[in-house]
């Protein structure tokens, strides 16, 4: 079978002649692991990469954007993925300030709106260390920020250009290997006010959540027009102990609002994905049920979320994952075998499952569990 033909199976719970496989995602230092140089991957060193770039002039930043792209799909290549990443993180917003090697101003400073952002070689990451001083929100400027006409799904028509590396991946792997695509995202912001207004103003979320929802129509188009059917959305709002806010929120204010992209989806002939890091399980019947959701994409076992359990509890919905990026970073290599060995077991058992690392493999991850992981998933699928 083809690669992308054994991810369509997994979707349609039918057998495969081999478990297909993928990886959320790895961080630069795993990928230089894997391809034997500086990969250009990752989660904020990206971003801080972006920055310079975009600080250096427009061929550093095209030169960039090309680099990025080569080594993300050699990456696919060479580990053979079935379902690829077919992009890393961005933000293509030019500093306005440099300070030094690893720090950059963005904003306005004559009008006091800005901040300032440090890159960390030692953990990839590319954070705010300084802002302009301002008062928390209050929900009156929630209230003032949120327009109380709904919103016009009409108004969002995006052409596939709007992605230009998913039209790259597209081109590359389309016929070949599995390509998830994007735009169907809902999650209510995790800042202390959005909080408050979860239990004394709900018709805010509400607004908010459905400003959200506008953009679906017009990406679920876009996408269904690049072929791409596995659409990946959600968002995070749990830890090891649970929601962030309680299932009686997420039932009012989420759930009806995931049923709503999933008709989208499906109307188009897509997959209505949803990812989130923590225990889902005070919200599973809702999430994994009622909101039509077809396919997990960030299984966190060590919060809870076990691979077997999710497959014979909710049965319709794919999963990916099944290997903890926890597991890899700390735990032994024989750790590492006996749960990946453990998530192709299960995928074999059940079907419906497209096992790798459920989140990224971060700088720090020893070699040797990198490649106990890889070479396991390439003998014993």
């Amino acid at each position: 079978m083809l690669p992308r033909e054994r991810v369509q199976a997994a979707f349609e719970h039918r057998p495969s002649d081999k478990v297909p496989i993928y990886q959320a995602g790895l961080s630069s230092y795993a990928a230089s692991i894997v391809l034997g140089r500086e990969a250009y991957t990752g989660g904020g060193i990206q971003q801080f990469r972006e920055a310079r770039a975009l600080w250096n002039g427009p061929d550093a930043h095209a030169e960039f954007l090309e680099r990025s792209r080569a080594d993300t799909f050699e990456i696919a290549d060479v580990l053979d993925l079935d379902l690829i990443r077919p992009m890393y993180w961005r933000m293509a917003e030019k500093p306005s300030r440099k300070i030094d090697e690893f720090t950059y101003v963005y904003g306005d400073e004559a009008r006091d709106n800005w901040r300032v952002m440090s890159f960390d070689p030692t953990t990839e990451l590319y954070q705010v260390t300084a802002k302009a001083p301002k008062p928390e929100p209050t929900l009156e400027d929630l209230e003032r920020s949120l327009p109380a006409e709904p919103p016009n799904p009409d108004a969002y028509r995006p052409k596939p250009s709007t992605w230009p590396d998913l039209v790259a991946a597209v081109g590359r792997f389309g016929k070949h290997r599995a390509i998830p695509g994007y735009g169907t995202g809902l999650c209510i912001p995790r800042e202390p006010i959005w909080m408050e207004a979860c239990l004394l103003r709900p018709d805010l979320v509400a607004r908010h959540l459905d400003r959200q929802v506008a953009h679906v129509p017009g990406s679920v188009l876009a996408m269904a027009e690049m072929g791409l059917r596995y659409l990946c959305g959600g968002g995070d709002f749990a830890g090891p102990r649970g929601p962030m806010y309680s299932p009686r929120v997420f039932h009012d204010l989420m759930a009806p609002r995931l049923q709503h992209i999933s008709r989208l989806c499906h109307q188009a002939g897509c997959y209505h994905g949803f990812a989130s890091d923590g225990n889902l399980w005070p919200v599973a019947p809702d999430l994994f049920g009622t909101s039509g959701v077809d396919f997990f994409y960030e299984l966190d076992r060590r919060s809870g979320m076990d691979l077997r359990r999710m497959r014979q509890t909710f049965p319709r919905v794919t999963l990916w994952g099944g290997i903890n990026s926890e597991t890899l970073h700390r735990g032994s290599v024989e750790d590492v075998r006996t749960e990946t060995l453990t998530a192709l077991a299960i995928a074999k058992e059940f079907g419906g499952i497209v096992v790798g690392c459920s989140n990224q493999i971060v700088i720090g991850t020893p070699p040797r569990n990198m490649e106990v992981m890889f070479e396991t998933l390439r003998d014993h699928r």
